[in-house]
């Protein structure tokens, strides 16, 4: 695989940590890659712990064939190759990996296994596509996912790295023409998936969140706090799309029926009525984290991570992730009574 280049500092400097053998110098250098190709393996995977995993066996790998890199490719280059391929490679070896119908008639399909990503763990070079906004919230995951995988990394690739044909038929050991129809065929798939979206992938993206959108988040934590079901009702899109992972058969399409499951769960009867919550973002969307405390429990205890998609000012979108028992995400596990809201 070549780039046609001269090869740089890092590429360099690596070259001579692979020859001395030089474990420290070698994590030093890759270290730096580490959030660019972990989002890279969370895109394939749409699962934040494999993506950490699969990242540790990209390192795992790069170290096996330190002494095949010779610099005819970028450094960057010749890692993604090889965590798209342990990507590849996992995938290959499991069956529960894939999109699944949901029970509900006519709402699609389901991504059990999908996981939020956490803000923190974003690439922070300005310079790198890969962050922008749409390319990482859980819409655009969850569409990737119905692409078969080498598709799926033909798209992500060309589509959201940007990088041209050729190149991505290196990486991928496939001729270009098969990499041009690769792409054509998960575009239409993309665009069945998200026929409402953004679909120039590689134009910049604002990362921030919008006065509406920090706006309904505050409401929808009053509303829980406050346990003020009407309130919550009032944010809510008719056409809501909620589901609970990883839960099976979770999903509903309509706020009715959303509100209908919550009240017949329990919420904010005894048990479900004494909330704390705190405002973040996961994928670069708007989430709340709900702690939920217990009769005769002392401590607000971690339950559930709300994931908002919005739209004109309603939740259009509510994605739960049962966050019960879970250290995740470096969130706190109990908020304490002098716990402030971020």
């Amino acid at each position: 695989m070549t780039d046609a280049r001269v090869p740089g500092g890092d590429e360099a400097a690596f070259i001579a940590a692979a020859r001395s053998n030089d474990a420290a110098q070698f994590a030093l250098i890759t270290e730096r890659y580490r959030r660019d190709l972990q989002v890279h393996c969370y895109r394939m995977l749409a699962h934040y712990e494999d993506a950490q995993d699969m990242t540790q066996e990209t390192f795992l790998r790069v170290w096996n064939k330190r002494e095949s890199f010779k610099g005819h490719a970028t450094l960057r280059t010749w890692l993604y190759r090889i965590a798209t391929n342990a990507c590849l490679d996992f995938l290959e070896k499991r069956n529960d990996r894939t999109p699944v119908p949901a029970e509900l008639p006519g709402a699609g399909s389901e991504v059990h296994y999908l996981q939020p990503y956490p803000d923190r763990m974003l690439p922070e070079d300005p310079q790198e596509s890969v962050v922008a906004r749409e390319t990482v919230e859980l819409a655009f995951i969850v569409a990737v996912q119905h692409l078969p995988p080498r598709q799926r990394a033909v798209f992500i690739l060309r589509d959201v790295l940007g990088w041209p044909a050729p190149k991505a038929a290196d990486v991928l050991e496939l001729t270009v023409a098969s990499v041009t129809s690769a792409l054509q065929r998960a575009r239409v798939t993309m665009r069945e998936q998200l026929p409402d979206r953004r679909l120039d992938w590689r134009s910049p993206a604002t990362h921030e969140l919008s006065e509406d959108e920090r706006g309904v988040v505050k409401s929808y934590i009053d509303a829980h706090e406050r346990n003020d079901l009407d309130k919550l009702t009032a944010l809510l899109r008719e056409d809501l799309r909620f589901t609970m992972l990883p839960d099976p058969g979770a999903l509903v399409v309509t706020a009715k029926d959303a509100v209908d499951g919550w009240v017949s769960s329990g919420l904010f009867q005894r048990g479900y009525d004494d909330w704390r919550c705190v405002a973040t973002t996961v994928n670069l969307m708007p989430a709340a984290v709900l702690y939920r405390r217990t009769p005769g429990d002392q401590e607000h205890r971690l339950f559930n991570i709300a994931v908002l998609h919005i739209a004109d000012g309603k939740i259009a979108e509510l994605t739960g992730f049962d966050a019960t028992g879970k250290p995740w995400l470096s969130l706190p596990a109990t908020l304490g009574a002098d716990t402030s809201h971020s």
